[in-house]
């Protein structure tokens, strides 16, 4: 575990290091700025965490996650790791990655959100699923008791001999949360390298262990820095309801102050029709990066959350003065499953 007291002295005691760990990406992720997006924003300056860039097949915030879970998973003898998620998943795909790179082999039940969104031959991580060798995909609908479908998958590799580790979706328990409260540290610590203090952090919400673990992470290392959420799937309480009650119970697994109910923010102005349903800011969001910056977006997560901070920065809620981070979740293989909706701007308009 990094150091997590350089520079810093005035936070609680969050001493991860407590807690095993395997290690998927050497070093920090770069935090850069993003001058050409924020000329054309006029707005506040804002800087992103390259959490893209991190360790397993194409990355994204899930590795983070994986590193504790897969950690517990391997000190309980598991040889299967069994986890769910959408068409499309990144989550998915990341835990397959990391099962691959272990040696263990990976069951994945999919839930199909918007009924006819998962096709077998789809490109995207549905792709990356069977080049990793996925030892089986099962889907099931919306509404499914996801817990008991995983329970079922649990049950086949026990009666082949096996010992199944289940994960739940997104990874977003507070054990998994915990690699965002490191992340959390870790863009303290550059922030404070680089001689950069930040307004606000601006984050993709939907499973909710991202956002609740940097929350907890903030409020550990008692940095005053604001979090704003942008939700994908849920209404603004619900989703609230779900970050704080995790970010609490992270929170106390850490051992340090529970984050309070009003600093858990999740905006669902930029959900659009529905969960991984293309809304025009988002595809402008994508687009904009692309041609702007050089950053590849995703449509579900983080296209979304960055056409959620575009929107905050139109309507001044950030303002020129402002340092504001983006934290980038990763999500760009799916892409390629979108083209049609991102290739043509005005197919949307």
């Amino acid at each position: 575990m990094v150091a997590l007291h350089r520079g810093h002295g005035h936070h609680g005691d969050m001493n991860l290091a407590r807690f095993p760990r395997r290690r998927y990406t050497p070093g920090f992720t770069p935090l850069e700025p993003l001058p050409r997006l924020s000329a054309a924003l006029g707005g506040p300056e804002i800087w992103i965490k390259r959490d893209d860039l991190l360790g397993l097949a194409a990355g994204g915030n899930k590795t983070r996650k994986l590193e504790f879970l897969v950690a517990e998973a391997l000190a309980q003898g598991a040889d299967t790791l069994v986890t769910v998620g959408a068409p499309q998943s990144n989550h998915c795909r990341l835990t397959l990655a990391a099962a691959a790179k272990e040696g263990l082999k990976c069951r994945l039940v999919i839930e199909e959100r918007v009924p006819g969104t998962y096709a077998h031959e789809a490109l995207g991580n549905n792709l990356l699923f069977d080049l990793m060798g996925v030892e089986s995909v099962r889907v099931v609908p919306l509404g499914a008791d996801l817990a008991a479908e995983m329970a079922v998958e649990a049950a086949a590799v026990r009666a082949r001999g096996g010992v199944p580790y289940t994960i739940a979706g997104g990874g977003s328990t507070p054990l998994g949360a915990l690699g965002y409260a490191a992340c959390a540290a870790e863009i303290m610590d550059q922030s404070f390298d680089l001689g950069v203090a930040f307004d606000a952090i601006v984050v993709a919400s939907g499973s909710a262990g991202t956002h609740s673990g940097l929350l907890a992470g903030l409020v550990a290392l008692n940095t005053g820095v604001p979090l704003t959420g942008i939700n994908v799937r849920r209404p603004r309480a619900e989703q609230e309801g779900n970050v704080h009650k995790l970010a609490v119970a992270t929170a106390e697994l850490m051992g340090t102050p529970a984050p309070s109910r009003d600093s858990v923010v999740a905006l669902d102005e930029w959900v659009g029709p529905g969960y991984s349903l293309p809304t025009t800011s988002m595809v402008e969001a994508v687009r904009m990066l692309a041609s702007l910056e050089g950053v590849l977006l995703d449509p579900v997560y983080s296209g979304k959350a960055m056409a959620g901070l575009i929107g905050l920065v139109r309507r001044g809620d950030f303002h020129a003065g402002q340092r504001v981070c983006f934290v980038h979740t990763g999500g760009s293989p799916s892409l390629h499953a979108y083209a049609r909706d991102l290739r043509d701007p005005a197919l949307n308009g």
